[in-house]
């Protein structure tokens, strides 16, 4: 038996033309924004990098060795943490970031987008780059050696020479490699600070009056400086210096494939507390950041904000912030953290002082909105 039923067909909506050119556009702009997310960037980001207590032992050719070792004078025990704080770089020219990971750093406050040129200027190789970032940290070893030392009163010689000319620049084919610097436009130094805000102060419209020693004889040149190039551009005659100290004891940093001058206040703290009876800090965990200079002026540096959520990570509960980077701070201060103003290494110790004693810390100088 055979049944029959309506047979009358289903009706179904037609899809419109301006549904189908709607999706198509949407579909589109979807490629294309994937297409751009991963076009490369003129960017890189700055994030927290490796933590190191300057008090504590470090990873030297798979060997745990102290960071900071001294010979030739007694050293007493030390607790807690003085840490110095470093800033990794995610992208360089020879590896180019996409917008999407570029976009991505936006949204995290512990990061920051940075232009390309100003991290990495152009003519300048990462290899260039890097190796000046080490002669940068060789440099703050020393200066921060001659701080600490300054403070507890040892007496030291102190010279600056020439390691390097950079090609095409002021200075190439007038000073040589192994120069001592004697003076510039009359002033002496003792450290290669002073000698860059001399040279910046010359400007770029006269010629800079530059005594040097070379093999063993004094000689007087003329050089014009001219513009780096870089966010921080000012007067430069093309020389890369390094300090030549002559300390009564032995001092030792050890600590690799870390660069820049920017641990110099951290290193010359770890070397006093060595030096001296108790605990600097207290046994507390005190996080921190700034060049130093042999008399004991700290400087400002780059990536505070980075090196501040760097701090919180590794427990640090007080940071020690250079005056001039203070306009970075504050507003940026995670939670958890007391940030301390300091011009000076005196300012850094009378924080750890007051930490240590476990008195009030609140008629020490902090960052304020300028």
């Amino acid at each position: 038996m055979t049944l029959f039923a309506d047979s009358d067909p289903v009706s179904r909506p037609r899809r419109s033309r301006g549904s189908t050119v709607g999706w198509s556009l949407i579909l589109l702009a979807m490629l294309v924004t994937l297409v751009v997310a991963l076009v490369p960037s003129p960017y890189v980001i700055e994030q927290p990098g490796p933590v190191f207590n300057t008090l504590g032992q470090v990873d030297v050719g798979g060997e745990e060795v102290p960071m900071i070792e001294i010979a030739d004078a007694t050293t007493y025990p030390t607790s807690g943490a003085l840490d110095m704080l470093t800033v990794s770089i995610n992208g360089n020219r020879d590896n180019r970031l996409n917008w999407f990971q570029v976009a991505s750093a936006w949204f995290d406050s512990s990061k920051a987008v940075v232009p390309l040129d100003n991290v990495y200027p152009a003519g300048v190789t990462v290899e260039q780059s890097n190796e000046q970032s080490q002669i940068d940290m060789q440099n703050s070893q020393q200066e921060a050696i001659a701080a600490a030392l300054t403070e507890l009163d040892y007496d030291f010689t102190t010279s600056l020479e020439v390691v390097d000319i950079g090609a095409g620049t002021p200075a190439d084919g007038q000073l040589e490699a192994g120069d001592t610097i004697v003076s510039v436009n009359g002033e002496t130094f003792t450290d290669v600070t002073g000698l860059k805000a001399t040279i910046a102060a010359n400007g770029v419209d006269t010629p800079a009056t530059v005594v040097v020693e070379r093999d063993g004889a004094e000689q007087t040149l003329a050089v014009t400086p001219v513009m780096s190039g870089g966010t921080a551009s000012a007067p430069i005659v093309g020389i890369t210096v390094k300090g030549d100290f002559q300390f009564p004891i032995d001092v030792t940093i050890q600590l690799e494939k870390v660069g820049g001058p920017s641990a110099g206040q951290m290193f010359a703290l770890g070397i006093i507390d060595k030096l001296t009876p108790g605990e600097l800090n207290g046994g507390e965990n005190i996080a921190g950041t700034g060049t130093i200079t042999g008399d004991g002026t700290i400087g400002p540096i780059g990536g505070i904000r980075q090196k501040m959520y760097g701090a919180v990570g590794a427990g640090a509960s007080y940071f020690l912030a250079p005056v001039d980077n203070c306009d970075e701070v504050v507003g940026h201060v995670p939670d958890g953290l007391d940030v301390f103003a300091v011009t000076t290494l005196d300012d850094s110790l009378a924080v750890l002082e007051a930490v240590s004693a476990g008195t009030s810390t609140a008629d020490l100088p902090v960052c304020e909105a300028g």
